[in-house]
């Protein structure tokens, strides 16, 4: 195991589809091994349960910065998420962070839920933090909901960082105001980038808050050595696809890249792409539906990633640094993929 970590590379574990949950325990320990810094853990509603995960990460792990990104605040009660998020501070001795997501609305109603929104978030946000430094909430009437009354420990006093997911202004403020650290997300342009990044700044200043204590990562898709084809197409058009495909998510990603939406509403009607039904691309679709996925969508759209030799793509990361962000999250690619990467990083000025 390396001594040097490097605190702004980061990765997700389990990044997009798996039927092997377990594969996460080798990952982070490859993690520490190289040095990253950071592990981040989606949530899916299938085998990818955040509680679960980051439990199992904990217990795979002894440095590695750990945190969710995202669960939804609305999926379990304020009690349980404050509950879950000390018990992993203390499991992981103080590695790890409660991230926050605002979820896809379209899915939210599917279930009987009400689509999140800021104010709930900031609200629960500050709920959290009460209850981790032990006190006694009755009679809460707020945006996250009406609770008679919130309590964990009194004995608590605990320093939890909370996350952000963040697309648009509204949410990258909002991370800024209320969060200690916002995750952006995979296929975003220079320019939404450089943007997201100032709005968070921003925020923070006018909250009174120090701006530069508030982390941006970027997140940043990675694909290094031989591109070859099938590689692309799996971990690139089948993921941009699938977060196209869904209600609500597309539209939040051709939005914050100012891309034309009438390019979606075409993807999203094209005969192949509606077969697919509620199916998500990156778990079903053929070589074959793929190649014709990569024919519809526009080219520029899945240029914000970093692509060839480690070294290129090291000094693709470091352009994500120099645009403003705090740390690089390389998704789509496992630890053991990416330690040329990161040995290149190591090397470069």
């Amino acid at each position: 195991m390396t001594d040097d970590q490097i605190p702004e590379l980061g990765f997700y574990t389990l990044a997009g589809h798996t039927n092997s949950p377990r594969d996460l325990l080798g990952q982070l320990r490859d993690a520490e091994e190289i040095g990253l810094g950071a592990a981040f853990i989606s949530e899916r509603w299938n085998l990818k349960e955040a509680g679960a995960l980051s439990g199992a990460a904990a217990a795979a792990s002894e440095r590695i910065a750990l945190a969710t990104a995202a669960t939804n605040h609305n999926t379990r009660h304020p009690v349980i998420t404050a509950s879950f998020a000390t018990t992993m501070h203390r499991l992981s001795g103080g590695r790890f962070t409660l991230g926050l997501g605002r979820g896809v609305g379209p899915i939210f109603r599917r279930f009987g839920m009400s689509p999140v929104t800021s104010a709930q978030l900031e609200d629960f946000a500050g709920l959290m933090r009460r209850l981790w430094r032990g006190d006694i909430i009755v009679d809460h009437d707020g945006p996250a909901g009406r609770y008679p009354f919130l309590h964990l420990d009194p004995s608590f006093a605990e320093e939890i960082p909370l996350g952000l997911t963040a697309w648009g202004p509204k949410t990258c403020a909002l991370g800024g105001r209320a969060f200690d650290q916002v995750v952006l997300h995979t296929f975003f342009t220079d320019e939404t980038l450089a943007r997201c990044v100032a709005a968070v700044r921003r925020a923070a200043e006018q909250a009174g808050r120090d701006p530069a204590a508030v982390k941006v990562w970027s997140v940043f898709a990675t694909v290094t050595g031989d591109v070859s084809r099938e590689t692309y197409l799996t971990k690139v058009v089948a993921r941009l696809a699938t977060y196209l495909q869904i209600p609500g998510y597309g539209e939040g990603i051709v939005a914050a890249n100012d891309w034309r939406p009438e390019d979606l509403v075409a993807f999203r009607t094209d005969p192949v792409v509606e077969g697919f039904g509620r199916s998500l691309i990156d778990q079903v679709a053929t070589a074959d539906q793929l190649e014709h996925i990569a024919s519809i969508l526009p080219q520029h759209w899945v240029e914000p990633a970093a692509y060839g030799s480690p070294d290129q793509c090291a000094r693709a990361v470091r352009g994500q640094l120099d645009l403003g962000a705090d740390g690089v999250i390389m998704h789509g690619a496992t630890p053991a993929e990416l330690a040329p990467v990161v040995a290149a990083y190591r090397g470069q000025p």
